[in-house]
């Protein structure tokens, strides 16, 4: 099975900064990590991989998120 490729670093700059406006969003909304992870039916070091820009959430966990924070998941793609 062959292993997965490097993401291009284009690719790995948008997620970091899609997770520094899931960040800046929830802390906007004064939530902790935990508040929305537990919200978004995900566990905290996923949260904490997402706004550092080191896992790509799934479009579902992104909905979920944004409904958490009470933002639209377009907000995380300005």
């Amino acid at each position: 099975m062959p292993s997965a490729s490097p993401q291009p670093d284009w690719v790995l700059a948008e997620r970091l900064a899609m997770g520094a406006r899931i960040r800046a969003a929830r802390e906007h909304a004064n939530l902790t990590q935990e508040a929305v992870a537990n919200g978004a039916s995900t566990d905290r070091p996923s949260v904490v991989r997402i706004e550092a820009g080191q896992q790509s959430p799934t479009s579902d966990t992104l909905f979920r998120i944004a409904r958490v924070i009470g933002v639209s998941v377009a907000e995380f793609f300005r």
